[in-house]
């Protein structure tokens, strides 16, 4: 599984990231998790709102920062 938290780097980024590795964690599923910064991959998303999350080249979430139990869903 490939996940990527999509953003410029803000304390909302930084929180996903958290929280998607949190989840990760707690479902025991192994992923590789990359935080991209560049705005034109970013875009190319169609993302308008950061963070965002990434699964597996799926946008799943934009412009907020759910909770651990919330991404669990998006990643069974």
């Amino acid at each position: 599984m490939e996940i990527k938290v999509l953003g410029p780097g803000c304390k909302n980024c930084t929180n996903l990231e958290a929280n998607t590795k949190k989840a990760l964690k707690e479902l025991n599923i192994e992923a590789t998790v990359e935080k991209v910064t560049d705005m034109k991959e970013i875009m190319g998303y169609g993302v308008m709102s950061t963070p965002a999350l990434v699964v597996d080249g799926t946008l799943k979430m934009m412009g907020r920062v759910p909770k651990p139990s919330e991404i669990k869903e998006y990643l069974v």
